[in-house]
């Protein structure tokens, strides 16, 4: 009989780059459920599978409630047609959010070019003698 592989919350959070505060988060959220040896976490493969799922989403700009929904159709039915199909809901709704977003940054940054070629020519104004003194 062989025995799973297992991981402690260090050896988890410098593999992903994160703290051992956000991984207990994760869990108080409901996302993560190591088994337990006393106080110690006992993380399995399924577990850090999940790890690196939730943080995609949180790359992704997803939310919480997002991740866990996801996270629960993981465990149902694997790559079910109704989970790829929320996926795509899923992700179909954070590109409209974030094309929204770069629709406004694009706005901001053609003011910020507008405010800065005003100023530079109030300056040069100023220069010449011309502004107030």
């Amino acid at each position: 009989m062989s025995q799973e592989q297992t991981f402690t919350i260090s050896e988890l959070a410098r593999e992903f780059g994160i703290t051992p505060r956000a991984i207990r988060f994760y869990e108080d959220e409901g996302l993560l459920a190591p088994a337990r040896a006393g106080r110690q976490r006992i993380y399995e493969k399924r577990d850090r599978t999940r790890l690196g799922l939730i943080l995609r989403g949180k790359r992704l700009g997803l939310s919480l409630a997002e991740i866990f929904e996801l996270l629960g159709m993981y465990d149902g039915a694997r790559n079910s047609a109704l989970q790829l199909q929320r996926f795509l809901v899923v992700l179909a709704e954070r590109r409209r959010v974030i094309e929204q977003q770069r629709e406004d940054i694009v706005a901001v940054l053609g003011e910020i070019d507008r405010l800065e070629k005003q100023c530079t020519h109030l300056l040069a104004g100023q220069s010449d003698g011309v502004g107030p003194a």
